[in-house]
């Protein structure tokens, strides 16, 4: 019956193509044809004016060079020409089949005139968290099992290590609306990362200092070569900015007391029980809106030619767009691009003022070398004659971070941030793009400039950077902000910090007021986690001295530790001092506490750590999908799939 059917088929098909005609030659749609043909051919050949050599990376020799030559007489405009005159002739044929169906190509970034349309039909400043063009928040997914309450775990319980069943996951709007493509071929990326912390004898090295870190740059980086079928750069994995990516619920500070509340957990370890967690929580106040002051914003735009790209300037338009409709009528814009040269497209304008701010948007044009140090010279300019007494003033770079004439070295482009915050500017960092991404610099900028960084790959990135988060990004609550613990030898024989490598400072910098570190903005959370041995346990790995000094028998027996944080607040140059005892008690993993310790795991993974055991992805996934929570915007749910994504890629 089958053969039958499948004959009939074919006989109706024979009569369809029969009476179908074949269209008649499309002569423009041909022109098009060969001239993307051959704009692809020039960039493959390196002729077009996308991405650039990097200045210090090698151009290729030897095999490489085989290989482009070995290209080119594959690859010749002729060639190309008469492939592309076939490649229309098969797109018409398969026209006149009936009911055929061409895949959708992927989609891009839309151009200019048509996101500025969209983004004009935000309300104006003031308006409420509504914004109508501004992308749909991801709805929250729904757990596990229907009307089941959240899984929590005993003090004396570790989390997992078996695997639930896998979960039939729907993939967040956040991660559908962003779809996959590949990453520019180039060579030129440079991140900033260091070696793993190593294990520290606390009996030797017993004190533990580092600057808190807000920056949320690696983890959307990660995401992008994900998203992209590719496992990232090891070096692009900051384990600290995976796990600060998050919101978490901790317990906010009360009126009258300091500007953030620590609070402390002890946990058993997912990958080996015999250890334990110790989580540092920070948790920043977020004052009401009106409470804000006014906020002057020098927006610092780069037009260089390794802009043109879809995901680099047209989506920085878009972002810029959208943060205009979070700003009050008493905050100010002002605009400064630069590429061969720098110059003010924008004068300092009112922000209620959005139709004149996203015409000079729109304006902006990619094209020529990059003049970061001009750029950054004169948007400080604009910045100081912006500012006032009790307002925040801040420049914030929108780059690829690809520097290439003026000071294009991170230690002295960071050594001018760092003279420049002294006036109380403060400079973040938001990275466009990839191929060429200097991330190396991006970071030097930021941290120096007491600002955050941030890497934009998506709309909705931008919106939960410029939109959710604004208050964070963009208003301070305190300034400097150093971490120490001191652990107490008589009950930790070994710790080692998770993360924060590109933010270690030496013991005696905790009370010099003159070293700079991190900055906590309205709302943020901050979190630090470290893996501590306890001193019977059989997970020790060194054995204790044999001259070795012996801890006093009770001494402060029921702390494993002493936390201390210095802060300052905005504007002034004496810190304050909060400290508290870690007491050695175990607590119970919370939701934010297994997600956290999840993604932790997510970043060892990446990094191919050897401190996990046979602990792995099945393990890691289980947990973080087992600490979803409420997640009404969709990240953790993002944060799961990416994993999945992570393992299929690993193997």
């Amino acid at each position: 019956m089958s053969d039958d059917r499948t004959d009939d088929d074919l006989e109706a098909l024979r009569r369809a193509l029969a009476r179908e005609a074949a269209p008649a030659p499309d002569p423009e749609a041909r022109a098009r044809a060969m001239a993307l043909a051959l704009e692809n051919y020039d960039r493959f050949q390196g002729r077009a004016s996308g991405l650039r050599q990097g200045k210090d990376r090698p151009s290729g020799a030897g095999f490489l060079n085989g290989v482009r030559r070995m290209s080119g007489s594959f690859f010749s405009r002729p060639l190309l020409a008469a492939t592309g005159s076939v490649a229309a002739l098969g797109l018409a044929l398969v026209v006149v089949m009936p009911n055929a169906r061409l895949a959708e190509p992927p989609q891009t970034a839309p151009d200019a005139p048509e996101a500025d349309a969209r983004l004009a039909a935000v309300p104006e400043a003031g308006g409420g968290a509504e914004t109508a063009g501004a992308p749909v928040p991801a709805e929250p997914r729904a757990r596990s099992a229907e009307g089941a309450a959240p899984q929590t775990f005993a003090a004396d319980e570790a989390m997992p290590m078996a695997v639930p069943p896998a979960p039939d996951f729907a993939l967040s709007k956040q991660a559908a609306e962003a779809p996959a493509r590949a990453l520019p071929q180039g060579d030129s990326e440079a991140f900033a990362n260091a070696p793993d912390n190593p294990l520290r004898v606390t009996a030797e090295d017993p004190v533990s200092t580092f600057s808190i870190d807000v920056d949320t740059a690696s983890y959307a980086i990660l995401r992008s070569s994900l998203r992209a079928g590719q496992l990232p750069p090891r070096e692009a994995v900051r384990i600290e900015e995976m796990i600060n990516y998050f919101p978490y619920d901790y317990p906010a500070p009360e009126s009258g007391t300091p500007p953030f509340r620590p609070s402390l957990s002890v946990t058993r370890t997912p990958w080996n029980p015999e250890t334990r967690l110790v989580h540092v929580a920070l948790q920043g106040r977020m004052p009401a809106i009106e409470d804000r002051p006014p906020l002057n914003l020098v927006f610092l735009i780069d037009t260089s030619g390794s802009m043109q790209d879809p995901a680099k300037l047209p989506l920085l338009k878009q972002s810029f767009g959208l943060m205009l409709g979070r700003l009050r009528p008493e905050d100010q814009v002002a605009i400064v691009t630069y590429a061969g040269s720098a110059g003010e497209v924008l004068a300092p304008t009112a922000a209620n003022q959005r139709s004149t701010i996203l015409s000079a948007l729109d304006r902006l044009d990619a094209g020529g070398s990059t003049a970061g140090e001009e750029g950054l010279a004169l948007a400080y300019r604009t910045a100081s004659e912006m500012a006032g007494a009790g307002e925040v003033t801040r420049v914030v770079l929108a780059t690829d971070g690809d520097f290439n004439l003026g000071i294009s070295d991170p230690e002295e482009l960071a050594r001018l941030v760092a003279h420049e915050r002294d006036t109380g500017v403060y400079l973040s960092v938001l990275g466009f793009g990839r191929g060429n991404l200097d991330d190396a610099t991006m970071q030097a900028l930021a941290q120096n400039g007491n600002g955050q960084a941030a890497y934009i790959d998506s709309l909705n990135e931008a919106q939960k950077v410029l939109v959710d988060q604004l208050s964070g990004a963009l208003f301070p609550i305190a300034d400097d902000v150093k971490v120490q613990v001191e652990w107490n030898p008589a009950r930790v024989a070994e710790y080692r910090l998770i993360g924060y490598e590109t933010r270690g400072l030496r013991r005696e910098d905790f009370a010099n007021d003159r070293v700079d570190a991190g900055e906590i903005g309205a709302g943020h959370s901050v979190t630090a986690i470290y893996e501590i041995t306890p001193v019977d346990s059989p997970a020790r790995l060194t054995d204790p001295l044999r001259y070795g000094a012996e801890p006093p028998e009770g001494a402060h027996g029921d702390e494993l530790g002493f936390l201390r944080l210095r802060y300052k607040a905005p504007g002034e140059s004496t810190s304050t001092l909060i400290d508290t005892p870690i007491p050695d008690m175990l607590t119970e993993a919370s939701e934010d506490v297994r997600f956290s310790t999840a993604i932790a795991g997510f970043g060892e993974l990446l990094r191919g750590s050897d401190k996990l055991g046979a602990w792995g992805w099945d393990e890691a996934i289980a947990l973080a999908d087992g600490a979803r929570g409420a997640d009404p915007f969709g990240y953790r749910v993002e944060a799961v799939q990416l994993m999945r994504l992570a393992e299929s890629l690993s193997r």
